[in-house]
């Protein structure tokens, strides 16, 4: 078995200083073998060209956010190698007979594919952390859905952030959108790999090349003390197969965070924690309600009231970019335009900010791995009816009663809901109604006693746990400002 990126960085010392006085206090493992096989890098790839230029010679989704001004640097490798095929059995009920099983070795898979590192450029300002982000390719191209739903914390906060291409119609989108930059990744073979039982090893291996760098080190010598696996929707999905098939095989990653996982169990005897986090829209239209698991030393699952499967905040980040390297937006596309030929509600995009409850997720991730300190357990979403369909309780607004509640539903000045209607993908963009100012003014008639429930939510919110200070006083401040409904929704 492969010993988790801890122990492994205690190795890597001991190796480099196995003359000097300094000892591995606390990591008493015994040394092991990596089964990991450690990749070629190469890299950084030249970006010659600014992001939108026609040439396409430029990282895919170039961040648009401002990363020199929060003090990070963006850059892009290939790694190569050979990866082993892997068949993940009984999703269902996992357990120990869940454990991947091998179709065909290693040697006989060759692969090449693509990081994408968003670290700070400042090593002092690294807190320690890696988060490796599998690509959403629910759309038919790489989509970094964690870094849109959580950009603001992961830079603030020091963490490093990595993409890793690792299914076929990702890798594929990538060629066809740039040749050149593009033209010799392939994760199939030569076309004779026609599923994505090589995605697997391949994610391990880009953890690896994190965790243990050979020549070409992506972390430019930033030594991570943790590495978390993490991904949303069907990248989830995937780690939830991840967890249950191949993280006990490869025990390379320290935990595995997953937002917005699709009615997936895990096995109970997982080595390292796992930590759902869901949208409404993930309870309710994707049988989150139905595969609720207990929490445990190493299961934790958080349900966010009010909040979509895709949300405004992800909207403001996502769209601009598939706009610029797309020339078209696919998820917005039958969202926006009136009902028969959009979504039943608008706008669509719940305004409840997932990110606040995200970024404590992460923050009490990395202190469950680090000194076994648990994350605060929450209570699910109220379900009246189990279904099918799955149907939340929902006060006399319509709000869904349960769960992690904060203060946009508490002291709701408009109405978010995790499900819509209509066509294409618009029941989980669920959808965000005003509500009008003579309503408003007859619910709470005393601003200031609006600001000191607002401030009063918000404070035992994160008292719980279930935010951080910081996301706290962002939150206060829009209520004394009256704007509690527009924050991160770009309105």
């Amino acid at each position: 078995m492969q010993t988790p990126i801890r122990v492994q960085l205690c190795d890597r010392i001991l190796f480099a200083l196995i003359l000097g006085a300094l000892a591995c206090v606390g990591f008493l493992p015994t040394l092991s073998i990596a089964q990991v096989p450690n990749p070629m890098v190469m890299g950084p790839i030249a970006q010659p060209v600014a992001p939108g230029d026609p040439s396409h010679n430029y990282i895919f989704f170039s961040s648009n956010h401002d990363l020199a001004g929060h003090g990070y640097v963006e850059e892009e490798f290939f790694i190569s190698g050979t990866a082993t095929r892997y068949a993940t059995p009984n999703q269902t009920n996992p357990g120990p007979g869940s454990t991947g099983t091998v179709i065909n070795p290693g040697s006989n898979n060759p692969y090449t594919t693509r990081l994408v590192v968003r670290r700070p450029a400042d090593p002092s300002k690294f807190n320690g952390v890696v988060l490796v982000e599998w690509y959403n390719v629910t759309n038919g191209f790489d989509a970094e859905n964690i870094w849109f739903f959580g950009w603001e914390n992961i830079m603030r906060s020091g963490y490093v952030w990595v993409g890793v291409s690792a299914q076929r119609v990702g890798v594929a989108a990538l060629k066809a959108w740039s040749p050149t930059r593009y033209g010799m990744l392939d994760v199939t073979v030569g076309g004779t790999v026609t599923d994505d039982s090589l995605s697997y090893d391949v994610y391990s291996q880009a953890g690896q090349a994190l965790a243990a760098p050979g020549a070409v080190d992506p972390l430019h010598g930033l030594v991570p003390t943790t590495i978390i696996a993490t991904g949303e929707s069907q990248s989830a999905q995937r780690l939830a197969s991840y967890a249950n098939s191949i993280q006990p095989l490869a025990n390379l990653y320290d935990g595995i965070l997953a937002l917005s996982t699709l009615g997936n169990r895990i096995r109970t005897d997982l080595g390292v924690p796992f930590f759902k986090v869901l949208t409404e829209s993930d309870v309710v239209l994707f049988n989150e309600a139905n595969v609720r698991q207990a929490s445990a030393s190493n299961f934790r699952s958080w349900e966010v009231a009010g909040s979509s499967h895709v949300d405004q905040h992800l909207r403001n980040s996502r769209e601009p970019l598939e706009l610029r390297d797309n020339g078209t937006s696919t998820e917005a596309n039958g969202l926006d335009p009136a009902p028969p030929t959009g979504c039943t509600l608008h706008p669509v995009g719940t305004r409840v900010p997932t990110t606040f409850v995200l970024a404590s997720a992460y923050d009490k991730m990395v202190k469950w791995i680090q000194s076994g300190t648990l994350p605060p357990t929450a209570a699910g979403i109220a379900i009246s009816s189990f279904g099918p369909p799955v149907v939340p309780l929902r006060d006399s607004l319509g709000l869904a009663q349960g769960g992690i509640r904060l203060a946009q539903m508490v002291y709701p000045t408009r109405i978010n809901s995790g499900v819509n209607s209509g066509p294409g993908a618009c029941n989980r963009w669920g959808y965000s109604l005003p509500i009008d100012s003579a309503t408003l003014q007859q619910m709470y008639p005393d601003p200031l006693a609006f600001f000191r429930g607002v401030a009063q939510v918000d404070k035992a919110n994160a008292i719980n746990g279930y935010i951080l200070p910081v996301d706290m006083a962002a939150d206060m401040e829009a209520a004394a400002a009256g704007n509690i409904s527009g924050i991160y929704d770009g309105e």
